[in-house]
């Protein structure tokens, strides 16, 4: 049996996005270039705005298929796999340890911090909503039983506010969650899920940390190093560490790692 770690870009929207550019396009050459039907003025202007939605819908379709072959993890890229792998090194758990992967979604990094940590337990919870169907805790269970590792854990749970208590962990790490959670203040979602972790502990997380979903990230920086933690690291995940400039300019992912060591 092998796991499925499904893909981030969800197959449905992309098969739809490709139905409605088909559409706009059959559209366009019928009553905008042939006109049958329409003539004059009205054809021109219909012939516009058919065009015009086609050119846009057709573009995100193009991302939509460039995106999702880029993320398999069946494909040649695999960048899914090399983001999961490249963020569960930060983490390392000590001896009955205790780690937590907020947003775990099929299990991915759950499990690949699992098998690099055997001396320790990983605990993956998230809410697995509407939005990725495909994902759920039967799922991340079937692909932990897959990867034969039998030391995850999968409960539900909101990264908003998370059900446990103080300093619970001693690793914390999350993946291309938190952008995703609507009209969240990013970096209080970030301080929450640093309260849960323990002393000496590290926190990883990769996301999409754009100023417009998370603010000025540098500023955060020098706030943790005010409040004592010990190391804080921003990194641009998009200069060579997980995709280079060009690829990551093509799939508009503005990538970010977020390392935090708490004292």
């Amino acid at each position: 049996m092998k796991p499925d770690y499904k893909n981030w870009v969800p197959k449905g929207m992309m098969l739809i996005m490709l139905i409605i550019s088909a559409v706009l396009l059959t559209c366009f050459l019928l009553f905008g270039v042939c006109g049958i039907g329409v003539q004059g003025v009205f054809r021109l202007v219909l012939g516009v705005l058919l065009g015009i939605a086609f050119l846009i819908c057709g573009g995100c379709a193009a991302w939509c298929v460039c995106a999702y072959r880029s993320f398999s993890y069946s494909g040649k890229r695999r960048l899914s796999k090399q983001i999961v792998e490249g963020t569960a090194k930060y983490i390392r758990l000590p001896d009955k340890g205790r780690g937590l992967d907020v947003g775990c979604g099929s299990g991915a990094l759950t499990i690949a911090c699992a098998k690099g940590n055997p001396q320790g337990e990983m605990v993956g919870i998230d809410r697995w909503g509407k939005e990725y169907a495909s994902f759920n805790k039967s799922l991340c269970e079937s692909n932990a039983a897959a990867e034969e590792v039998k030391n995850t854990c999968f409960l539900s749970g909101n990264a908003v506010l998370l059900d446990f208590p103080d300093e619970s962990f001693d690793a914390v790490t999350s993946n291309y969650v938190y952008h995703n959670i609507a009209r969240a203040d990013k970096q209080a979602l970030l301080m929450e899920t640093l309260r849960v972790l323990k002393k000496g502990g590290v926190f990883a997380i990769h996301d999409l940390m754009s100023p417009t979903r998370y603010g000025n990230m540098q500023m955060f920086v020098e706030r943790l190093k005010e409040q004592g933690y010990e190391q804080v690291e921003l990194i641009d995940t998009t200069k060579g560490m997980f995709m280079s400039p060009k690829e990551a300019k093509w799939l508009m992912l503005r990538g970010s790692a977020l390392i935090v060591g708490k004292k």
